[in-house]
């Protein structure tokens, strides 16, 4: 069983940076997609960011700010979030999806994490 295990959240001012850290545990098999989606209250959870082999795509809110990476070991996954708006205040999850990209972006993932609170105060 796959677990994936986020930290990095935190508090910071508008225009500032974190960087979130997913740790990925319990592989069996190649996971071929990995990503990260946030919720903010009253809101429904979004796609922010994917990776694979293929490359990375960003939704276009955070496009220019955010970076997603893998390190050489694909063991950890990262999102460095930089030039932060109160807008972008959320729960941020860590997802995995075994075959593909285009599925995960859609919403449908096989494994998630069990989020880390963002906020960014004006």
């Amino acid at each position: 069983q796959e677990q994936l295990v986020e930290s990095g959240g935190g508090s910071v001012q508008a225009g500032g940076s974190l960087r979130l850290s997913c740790a990925a545990s319990g592989y069996t098999y190649s996971t071929n997609c990995m990503g990260w989606f946030r919720q903010a209250p009253g809101k429904e959870r979004e796609w922010v960011s994917s990776i694979s082999t293929a490359g990375s795509t960003y939704a276009d809110s955070v496009k220019g700010r955010f970076t997603i990476s893998k390190d050489n070991a694909k063991t950890v996954l990262y999102l460095q979030m930089n030039s932060l708006k109160p807008e972008d205040t959320a729960m941020y999850y860590c997802a995995a999806h075994r075959f593909s990209c285009e599925m995960l972006t859609r919403g449908t993932v096989h494994y998630w994490g069990q989020g880390t609170q963002v906020t960014v105060s004006s």
